[in-house]
């Protein structure tokens, strides 16, 4: 399971613009060269959910054919219920540009799209860069932390532990100064994650 939290930018890009689709990129000596990861989330209809994911399951490895997949999840709680939240890897901008395009042309893609384009009430996309100090692009504004846990039960107790930590408590107030907003989300692994 994966914690999600963000900044104030992207609370403020949700009240700003069209419904529909949104899409943020982060400014900066990385935007035109390096990796990048977009982080997408589809709002879908609350019925359609589990037909949504079985389609998705069964026609995944068309969509990973074009470009590697780093994670799918639904989101258990944190906002609005009945999305899913995906990260893809690229190698730069013109990568991700060719992969739309790829995609845009491959007709078995196209069968399976269109009909699942009805299940989807919306979605966002976010292109994010990782920290130097990540595994897995720094944006100036805001920023993602995903964090593993092997269970709510056991992310609220480690929760419980830190805020009893010294040391923890001192950076937390240190960095609120920095902190304008924050959200968390549950994100459940599907099982076709390659992240878990």
């Amino acid at each position: 399971m994966l914690a999600l939290r963000n900044g104030l930018n992207r609370a403020l890009a949700l009240r700003t613009l069209p419904p529909q689709i949104r899409s943020s990129f982060a400014t900066g000596p990385r935007q035109s060269d390096g990796t990048l990861y977009e982080f997408r989330t589809y709002f879908l209809k609350p019925s359609k959910m589990n037909e949504f994911l079985e389609n998705f399951k069964k026609n995944v490895h068309l969509r990973t054919a074009h470009s590697e997949l780093v994670g799918y999840w639904s989101i258990e709680f944190g906002g609005r219920m009945n999305r899913v939240f995906h990260i893809w890897k690229y190698d730069n901008f013109a990568h991700r540009t060719a992969v739309h395009e790829a995609l845009a042309k491959d007709k078995e893609w196209e069968q399976f799209l269109i009909p699942n384009l009805a299940l989807i009430d919306k979605q966002e996309s976010e292109i994010t860069y990782l920290v130097p100090w990540c595994k897995i692009g720094k944006p100036p504004k805001e920023v993602h932390v995903l964090w593993w846990n092997e269970s709510a039960d056991s992310r609220a107790a480690g929760r419980h532990l830190s805020h009893e930590d010294p040391r923890v408590v001192a950076a937390v107030r240190e960095s609120v100064n920095y902190l304008e907003t924050q959200q968390n989300m549950l994100l459940i692994p599907t099982s076709f994650s390659p992240l878990k």
